[in-house]
């Protein structure tokens, strides 16, 4: 798919990560493995502030969430995916939120005005890195889906 941009000093800390770089290959693999995501013959290397995965994915969705996993962590500035996707789908905006954003602001600025119900498609499409809807940070990379 490409490379990814992230903010490094956003995210979830991880053992031996820091601001400067990303957690080892074996940090960022049980990440992966954290939220339930499936990649066979997942392999994650790291190089300062870049993190490239390669593997096999299921879905375009399941790639997308194993790419949020990792960029969404303290030192990670990019994502470098050589994922192989079995089944291609239409791809996800990836939004990065800002200072007094709201799933409900995102929805409607990404679906239009009147559509901030559609933030719980936006909700879902993050699970399981969001917990909870108001649980979103500045910084933090998210799936926006398109609508079909």
């Amino acid at each position: 798919m490409g490379l990814f941009s992230f903010i490094k000093e956003a995210g979830e800390k991880l053992f031996g990560a820091s601001e400067a770089k990303a957690a080892t290959p074996e940090e960022l693999k049980k990440e992966v493995a954290k939220h339930g995501l499936k990649v066979d013959g997942l392999d994650i290397a790291v190089s300062g502030d870049t993190v490239k995965v390669s593997g096999k994915t299921l879905s375009t969705e399941e790639a997308e969430k194993v790419i949020l996993a990792l960029g969404n962590t303290v030192g990670v500035a990019a994502v470098d995916d050589a994922l192989i996707v079995e089944q291609e789908a239409p791809k996800a905006t990836m939004y990065t939120v800002v200072k007094g954003d709201t799933l409900w602001k995102i929805a409607e600025s990404h679906y239009g005005k009147g559509n901030g119900a559609k933030h719980t498609v936006i909700f879902e499409a993050n699970r399981p890195m969001l917990t909870h809807p108001d649980k979103i940070y500045p910084g933090q990379v998210l799936r926006i889906p398109p609508i079909s």
